[in-house]
Parts: structure tokens; C-alpha cells; sequence
């Protein structure tokens, strides 16, 4: 009818979806440690809830982490500081999200996802992208056929890493893993790099930023920092939040380089959060959730249906013993492993890998067959050189008695002043490969 009035459908249909339902409030009854007991909401584990306290304009995020009877454990993302018992809890009836899109390039955000530099947020183009998502179907990843150049020469020519790939960095605190990922920011050739700083020092946040990064490095990356200080469910968060921003720009089609420092503090967070909800403590105090929730966090990286997820995971080992739990389970995960030797390091040699101790498992697929052979020339004339060094440094090894022996200490300067890299200085793929040759020639 030409004078029936207007109705905008699609006004009414944005309305009802972003109208909030009503729904069953409950109340807090008690609040032990980290976990906060609540009574007559109906809510499903992962889901978050509005807890209301008076007197505040905001209300206190929380996350349904299990149950009791008939009582609902949350625990809070955010501070805990003003909940008493009585504070009205609203079920928001949805899991954890964020704002995902190519704004966030260039900008560091907290374990939620919010901004923290300076800069005016800018999340109105942004869409919702939800933080637990399931890793790709193992028959939709693409195999990996391709090399992504780090520009660490003892990464690219010993231990190459593949696009897709990922990687754990295993060492003590102290001997340049934050370093290394700041040289691999900077000089992979990844479209975009998106780094987890979980249960760090809050000032090593900034000096990562500023001196590990760089500006160039900064410019093509988004920075998700959970600092120590952070409750231990934003520190989870922090991982799977990072998690998804690189899952978003993957399936945007970009090669995307994902860092994560460290799993080690992940693995606290949620022994915190196993043991507050009554967990019984397992390997070493680590209850078992943690190690299920390990894979499903690491299997969310790598190739997809389209793009790929380059990831390098740090692991920092408890008094330098590389066996212990996490460190074990992280190993059965990734697809190859880096160590670094504080012996190295004390040695004043940078970036300190123990070439010996590591391998890339992709490795043999993805190089030339010479590039394989001068490989393992390399860590053979390194293996020799170890076994002998007791006799070499107290001079009871006589020239001329083993020409193996002799190749081993020929070579031995060359090939460590080839590993050796200052943590400003590239290398590029193929000058790495020239200078590789003229090595083991």
C-alpha cells in the first residue's frame, strides 16, 4: 500500500540481535582464594557472567570454570577487590570474544583483548571472533613444503624451519630467549607477527617493544601482554585471545609468525586455576588439565585451508633441567625444539643455541639434499669437537693422532663465528646458504 509507513527490517533485526535476553540472576554466596560461588544462574562452563558491585560503573567479568552441587564456580577476569556475598550475578549467555580485524596491526592489548598503549581505540570495524575456537580438521591443513628464512643463521641453516611449522624454545631464565624471538619478529618474512606475552614482568613489556622489536617489528605485529601481576584466568585468556587474532589473520589468507613467552607461565595459570576449583595436583603440582589443554592450544597453529600459523613457543625450564613435565609434554607437541645453553650464553655467544641439542623435524623435507649433507657435516665436525674438548683444552691431544679430530679443531673457529649473529645484524637466506657452503667446503 502506497501509504503504509516504512519499517526498516534490518534496523529491527540488528536490534533483537544485540538486545540482551532476560535471564536468571543469581547471587554471590562466597568467595574463596580465586573462585567465586554462585547460587540460581543457569550457565554452561566457559560462559561469562556480569557480576554487579555496588557502587561501581562497570560490572566484574567472570567465567563459569565448574561446578559444585548447586552451586556455579567463577573466576574473574578481573580484580576481585568490592565482590561480597549478595552481589547480583547476569548470565551474558555467551562464551569469551573480541574485536578482530587489520586495525589491531601495530597496537599491544591486554589478556582481554583491550588496548593498553596510548593510541585512541579504534574497535568500531572490528568483529567479533571468538577465542575458543577448535583446531583446523587434521585432512584440511595443508602440508608443509615451504621455508620461511628467520634471518638467525643458526636457525635457517641447521635447524630450518618450514612455513607452518611449530617450534618450541626451551631455557632458563636469563640466557636470551625474549632476544631471539625479538630477532625472529624482525627478520622473518611473515605477513604478520602476532606475539603472547603471558605472566611476564610487566617491565619487560615495554623493554620487549622497544628494544627487542623495534619499530619495524612493531609495525607488522599486534602484542597481547597478561603481565605476572594479572589474575590467572586473563593470563589464560591472554594465550587463547593471541590464539585467535592469529587464527583471524590466517584465514585471511596471510602467513602469519605467532610467538608465545612462555608456555612455562601458561601452564602456572592454569595449575592455579585447576587446583582453586579442586583439582588434585598431579606431575610435579601440575594437575591434569594442564597437559590436556596444552595441545589444544598448540594444534591451533599451524597450516590451514588457507594461510598458515608459523609458531615459535618459549619453555622456560626449572633450574635448566629439560626434562621436567612441561618441557616433556611441549616436546611431544611441537614439530622440532630449540634449546639454549647458558654455557653459551656465559661464553658471550649469541644468539647461545645448542645445535647438538636441537632439531627441526621438518627440516630433512623441506632443504636441498646439499644443504642436508653440509647440515650434517657441520653438527658431525661439532659432535667430534665436544667429545674431545677435556683433551683439546688441557693440550693432552697430540696433532696428527685422528684426522677427524683435526678436521674438527680446523673448523671449529669458523663454524662458531658463523652461529654467532648480533641480535641487530639480518642475514638473508640465500648469502646464509653461500657462506654455509664455504664453510664445509
Amino acid at each position: 500500500m502506497s501509504g503504509a509507513p516504512y519499517i526498516d527490517m534490518e534496523l529491527w533485526r540488528s536490534r533483537v540481535r544485540n538486545s540482551i535476553l532476560l535471564r536468571p540472576t543469581g547471587e554471590v554466596t562466597r568467595v574463596i582464594g580465586l573462585t567465586v560461588e554462585v547460587k540460581g544462574i543457569a550457565a554452561r562452563i566457559g560462559e561469562v557472567c556480569n557480576i554487579l558491585v555496588p557502587g561501581e560503573q562497570f560490572p566484574v567479568k567472570a567465567e563459569v570454570v565448574g561446578f559444585d552441587d548447586n552451586v556455579t564456580l567463577l573466576m574473574p577476569l578481573g580484580d576481585l577487590r568490592g565482590i561480597h556475598p549478595g552481589c547480583y550475578v547476569v548470565p551474558r549467555g555467551k562464551t569469551f570474544s573480541v574485536k578482530v580485524g587489520p586495525h589491531l596491526l601495530g597496537r599491544i592489548l591486554d589478556g582481554l583483548g583491550q588496548p593498553i598503549d596510548l593510541e585512541e581505540p579504534d574497535w568500531n570495524n572490528g568483529e567479533e571472533f571468538c577465542v575458543d575456537n577448535h583446531p583446523p580438521n587434521p585432512l584440511s591443513r595443508k602440508r608443509i613444503t615451504e621455508i620461511l628464512p628467520t634471518g638467525v643463521r643458526a636457525i635457517d641453516s641447521l635447524l630450518t624451519c618450514g612455513k607452518g611449522q611449530r617450534i618450541g624454545i626451551f631455557a632458563g631464565s636469563g640466557v636470551g630467549k625474549s632476544t631471539l624471538l625479538g630477532m625472529i619478529a624482525r627478520f622473518c618474512k611473515a605477513d604478520v607477527n602476532v606475539i603472547a606475552l603471558i605472566g611476564e614482568r610487566g617491565r619487560e613489556v615495554r623493554d620487549f617493544v622497544e628494544r627487542d622489536l623495534g619499530p619495524e617489528g612493531v609495525a607488522r605485529s599486534v602484542v597481547v601482554a597478561a603481565t605476572s601481576d594479572q589474575p590467572a584466568l586473563v593470563r589464560l585468556k591472554g594465550a587463547f585471545v593471541a590464539s585467535a587474532i592469529a587464527e583471524y589473520f590466517r584465514d585471511a589468507g596471510k602467513n602469519v609468525m605467532f610467538m608465545m613467552d612462555s608456555v612455562t607461565r601458561f601452564a602456572m595459570a592454569q595449575r592455579e586455576v585447576g587446583l582453586a576449583i579442586g583439582e588434585p595436583p598431579a606431575t610435579k603440582g601440575y594437575t591434569p588439565s594442564v597437559f590436556a589443554l596444552l595441545p589444544k592450544l598448540m594444534e591451533r597453529t599451524g597450516m590451514g585451508v588457507q594461510g598458515s600459523i608459523t609458531a615459535f613457543y618459549t619453555v622456560l625450564v626449572d633450574a635448566d633441567d629439560m626434562n621436567e613435565p612441561i618441557s616433556d609434554a611441549v616436546r611431544g607437541i611441537l614439530d622440532g625444539h630449540i634449546v639454549l645453553s647458558r654455557q653459551l650464553a656465559s661464553q658471550n655467544h649469541y644468539p647461545a643455541i645448542d645445535v647438538l641439542s636441537s632439531i627441526s623435524r621438518l627440516m630433512s623435507e623441506i632443504i636441498t639434499p646439499e644443504q642436508r649433507a653440509r647440515a650434517a657435516r657441520v653438527r658431525d665436525l661439532l659432535a667430534t669437537h665436544k667429545q674431545s674438548e677435556d683433551l683439546i683444552n688441557i693440550g693432552a691431544y697430540v696433532k696428527g693422532s685422528n684426522a677427524k679430530i683435526d678436521d674438527a679443531i680446523n673448523s671449529y673457529d669458523d663454524i662458531i663465528s658463523f652461529l654467532r649473529q648480533d641480535m641487530n645484524d639480518s642475514s638473508d637466506f640465500e648469502d646464509m646458504l653461500k657462506e654455509f657452503e664455504l664453510l664445509v667446503s
